[in-house]
């Protein structure tokens, strides 16, 4: 079950105030098919994919199994 903080909803207002769309669907697939795992901040994990030539998107969670 992933669930989504009241930070990140306010996140997707701010960006979509700035024309910039991130969707939930894109962040789900960041975290379950990450080109690359930050563990540096470990419990939270850093998921790095990228959403085009010039942009990287970045999702900080925390894996509820642990």
């Amino acid at each position: 079950m992933i669930i989504f903080t009241k930070h990140a909803e306010n996140k997707f207002e701010i960006l979509k105030k700035h024309k910039f769309l991130i969707t939930k669907k894109q962040v789900l697939k960041t975290v379950e098919k990450p080109e690359l795992i930050n563990k540096s901040r470990l419990p939270l994990l850093i998921a790095q994919r990228k959403i085009d030539r010039d942009r990287v998107l970045l999702v900080v969670y925390k894996n509820g199994r642990n």
